[in-house]
């Protein structure tokens, strides 16, 4: 039927909204968890993910090229688990990844602060004070993240299909909602356009990938573009070898698809400390 992603605030029945649909469409869940082993598999590590998971990352690592090589394996995972469709994804940016391919389906889970706060005391017996703190500490680290790496905020309704209130909406009622409100929004032919993109998308990411940092070529702001016919290189680089190498491995992965380069020559580059 879809993708479906899932951005919340904390203690917004989130993860119990995502399970349920899951459980009643048959969809794969892909959480955290699942994630983060795909990104330690790719060479991440678990101190890159500490810095950077839904996390507002500090000024110079907001800036280092670990935050480069997160992000860019953040985006193959999700578009290789998003190829297989039927597909929900919670939190890690999902949304702002998949946002604009046909077929994928973003909503917005909220709760009022006194809600929110009542919520989290339940859960860990917490007096209000402490979980009026990690409320907070979670929805800047939630921003950062998204400023960071998206230059997006979260929290404006424009990015999604549906916002829902669960103050007012249980966790079985939100994924009835939002399972209702899919089927409408998301035609058979819209769900396969949006698969043929996302294979486009995860090939260019794995080119991108492979050129960076397995073959660490000092290439910056690398993307490979990718559509039916061709694969057009685009970033910075400070020599022609550098751009000969790149254009090789990517001509080993085209399937059939001529390949190019708009990637620029500026004589030693350097813009990491």
């Amino acid at each position: 039927m879809a993708i479906i992603t899932i951005s919340r605030q904390i203690a917004s029945y989130g993860d119990e909204t995502a399970l349920e649909l899951a459980k009643s469409l048959g969809y794969e869940f892909i959480d955290k968890k699942d994630l983060e082993k795909d990104l330690i598999d790719k060479g991440i590590s678990k101190e890159s993910l500490a810095h950077y998971d839904e996390r507002k990352p500090g000024f110079w690592a907001s800036l280092s090229r670990n935050r480069d090589s997160y992000f860019d394996y953040l985006r193959e995972v999700v578009y290789g688990y998003a190829l297989k469709g039927n597909s929900i994804f919670i939190g890690r940016g999902g949304f702002a990844l998949l946002r604009g391919i046909p077929g994928c389906y973003a909503v917005r889970l909220v709760a009022s602060d006194d809600i929110r706060i009542a919520r989290l005391m339940k859960e860990f017996d917490w007096p209000e004070k402490r979980a009026r703190a990690l409320m907070a500490e979670s929805d800047t680290n939630r921003e950062g993240f998204h400023r960071c790496f998206f230059d997006m905020k979260p929290e404006d309704p424009t990015h999604y299909r549906l916002v829902i209130n669960t103050d007012f909406a249980t966790a079985p009622l939100a994924a009835s909602i939002i399972t209702h409100a899919c089927k409408e929004a998301i035609s058979p032919a819209e769900e396969l356009e949006g698969l043929k993109r996302i294979s486009e998308l995860l090939l260019g990411q794995r080119i991108v990938n492979l050129i960076a940092f397995k073959e660490e070529l000092p290439i910056y702001f690398l993307d490979a573009e990718v559509s039916d016919t061709q694969i057009v290189l685009h970033g910075v680089a400070d020599s022609v070898a550098c751009i000969d190498k790149a254009l090789k491995i990517a001509e080993d992965l085209a399937q059939g698809r001529s390949v190019s380069t708009q990637i620029s020559i500026v004589n030693e580059y350097k813009p990491y400390p």
